[in-house]
């Protein structure tokens, strides 16, 4: 198990950690080293225990905030989801359109009818020239 020299605060600490993980740990070290520089910076020399303890109150509010905003995002993530599923089944159930059909022989019998009409209507028109 690998060993690391942190720095935290001015203070150098030996860590062990599971091979292949020692650039997490040093990233997570800068991060707490930073919130410890901004608290030396405001208050001064500390006990390392209060300083320690301070940095990883600071870090776990930031943490606490992004976990709060990662919920409110994932919520809006979900609802646009369910609208883009509601709208792809919406899409894929195409609309119904019943149009009546008129059978072949209804407009056989229509234009036999019209054809008839117009005969008549031509006899009338000789017998009012004659």
């Amino acid at each position: 198990m690998p060993e690391v020299t942190i720095n935290i605060g001015g203070r150098s600490f030996e860590v062990a950690c599971q091979a292949g993980e020692e650039h997490y740990l040093q990233t997570a070290a800068k991060m707490l080293d930073d919130e410890a520089q901004i608290l030396a910076d405001q208050v001064g020399r500390m006990p390392e225990a209060r300083m320690l303890l301070m940095a990883g109150l600071m870090l776990a509010d930031k943490t606490a905030s992004v976990e709060e905003r990662v919920a409110e995002v994932q919520a809006k993530l979900n609802e646009r989801e369910a609208e883009i599923t509601a709208l792809r089944e919406a899409a894929a159930e195409p609309e119904r359109i019943e149009v009546p059909v008129v059978p072949d022989a209804v407009t056989d019998t229509l234009a036999e009818l019209a054809a008839r009409a117009e005969a008549m209507a031509e006899a009338v028109e000789e017998k009012k020239r004659a």
